[in-house]
């Protein structure tokens, strides 16, 4: 069975790329867990957060935006403590910041996924990569999502940030066409 390269040799990372990446996404929480996730991935490999994923669950309170937001100086401080996150002030600050400011992005739009989904005219991207080094780390149209993301107050959503929240929550198919996942995860781009 062909994978995209980045999936083999770890088996949480065969697990999230065989189930979870590229999967087009609308559901409003688990956008918001990708978007603090990928933010926290910034500098580092991306097992690394998965490792932390359930820790992360934990600690930011299932990823709820509205109790994220509420959190005060005490909070931060007690997960600045917490081993089982990346604990890097400026990130922990940024969830909390990222938290508020999709809440009002939720509040004018009516749901984060119709403000998402508009940088690629509501539908996924079917790319159709030959091989791994075809890839971009960023599109026009992540660097339109950062620019917004950051003209909106969030933080940590640089444009290879953004282009690596597009893929994994579906935005675009970036599986190489000889994974087998690609040809999977572009029927269900055109069932959406």
């Amino acid at each position: 069975m062909n994978r995209c390269s980045w999936a083999w040799g770890d088996e949480l990372y065969q697990r999230y790329h065989d189930a979870e990446w590229g999967v087009p996404l609308r559901d409003d929480r688990m956008l918001f867990e990708f978007l603090l996730l990928e933010g926290a991935q910034a500098g580092l490999s991306w097992i690394t957060i998965l490792k932390k994923r359930e820790n992360y669950r934990r600690a930011f309170d299932s990823f709820d935006p509205e109790r994220i937001a509420a959190y005060d100086e005490k909070k931060i401080e007690a997960l600045l403590k917490d081993p089982g996150i990346v604990r890097n002030r400026l990130k922990v600050n940024a969830a909390v910041i990222n938290a508020r400011r999709y809440l009002e992005v939720q509040e004018e739009y009516g749901s984060f996924s119709d403000f998402f989904w508009r940088f690629v005219d509501g539908k996924p991207r079917q790319n159709a990569w030959q091989n791994p080094g075809e890839v971009p780390s960023s599109t026009k149209e992540s660097d339109a999502m950062s620019r917004e993301l950051k003209r909106r107050g969030f933080k940590f959503v640089g444009t290879t940030i953004c282009y690596a929240l597009m893929q994994a929550t579906g935005m675009v198919n970036d599986h190489p066409v000889d994974c087998f996942r690609h040809e999977e995860i572009r029927r269900l781009g055109v069932e959406f």
